[in-house]
């Protein structure tokens, strides 16, 4: 009888988890209006677990719920051997300050949150404040991992040779106008790196892909250490289609099945789930 699923060539594309490549990060449910529930979330961990590596928390939901709340949600996703990243949130509490953000940092590893991100585009920060907000959550216990755009206002460029050597120019006042500068993520994705960033996340804006842009970058810094958004509905396969099953990519919760056949392994009943596992007063996270 012809065998249709060979267990080897899975494992060599696609190895157990905690993986290094090939990983698979979901945006949950949670991201739109309202908090999902936990039954809904489990549903999600139960099916598809097995293929996702982490979930990420979004927009800040998680500071309209109750420390319980969030912390069950952690465990929940911990069960299933999934790591759990704050998302965007870090952006609000650094305008609170420095203290507020050392103290946010500080009940994100309370509340077993693994990872925390740093919207550079959206925090707008001197590049050397970036490596001391990136050194300061390793300096925590936690992962550390800025999320890069390479559309940045012209003020946020440094001029001429200074580009090369990571010299920081203080911004003139903010324009309206973009430019597109693979060239500035990269050097700024390699500094991050240096000082102790776990990952960078490549931000997708607009419906187009930036192929050449895109090739450069996987080029510079290796499939390994960056991960890209692919929300939109035909990026998934443009991704693996391009640079095999090995890239790390940034999928809503919908996509995860798809996803995993366009990496070209069984979804189906010969592969069994292998997940390890089956109130609070409000958060600090509400202001």
């Amino acid at each position: 009888m012809a065998r249709f699923f060979r267990e080897e060539e899975y494992e060599e594309d696609r190895p157990e988890k905690p993986r290094m490549f090939g990983v698979t990060e979901v945006r949950g449910p949670f991201y739109s209006r309202s908090l999902t529930t936990h039954q809904a979330l489990q549903d999600i961990l139960e099916t598809t677990g097995q293929f996702v590596d982490g979930l990420k928390f979004t927009g800040g939901s998680y500071s309209l719920a109750a420390r319980s709340s969030i912390r069950e949600i952690i465990n929940m996703a911990h069960q299933h051997n999934v790591y759990v990243s704050t998302g965007d949130w870090a952006d609000h509490l650094l305008r609170r300050g420095p203290s507020a953000f050392k103290e946010y940092v500080e009940e994100c590893r309370g509340m077993g949150f693994d990872m925390v991100d740093l919207n550079s585009s959206s925090i707008r920060v001197p590049e050397e404040t970036l490596l001391r907000l990136v050194r300061m959550i390793k300096t925590a216990g936690l992962k550390a991992r800025p999320q890069l755009s390479w559309k940045f206002d012209p003020a946020e460029v440094p001029a001429g040779g200074d580009r090369a050597f990571g010299a920081y120019i203080a911004p003139s006042p903010q324009k309206s106008e973009i430019v597109e500068d693979v060239d500035f993520l990269i050097r700024k994705a390699e500094r991050c790196l240096e000082a102790g960033a776990d990952g960078i996340m490549i931000a997708i804006d607009g419906a187009e892909l930036p192929t050449d842009a895109i090739a450069k970058i996987v080029g510079r810094l290796g499939l390994d250490r960056t991960m890209f958004e692919a929300l939109d509905g035909g990026a998934p396969e443009w991704f693996v289609g391009r640079y095999g099953p090995r890239v790390n990519l940034f999928v809503d919760h919908s996509q995860v099945m798809g996803l995993e056949c366009l990496r070209g392994h069984d979804v189906g009943g010969r592969r069994r789930h292998r997940a390890s596992g089956g109130g609070g007063g409000p958060s600090y996270f509400l202001f």
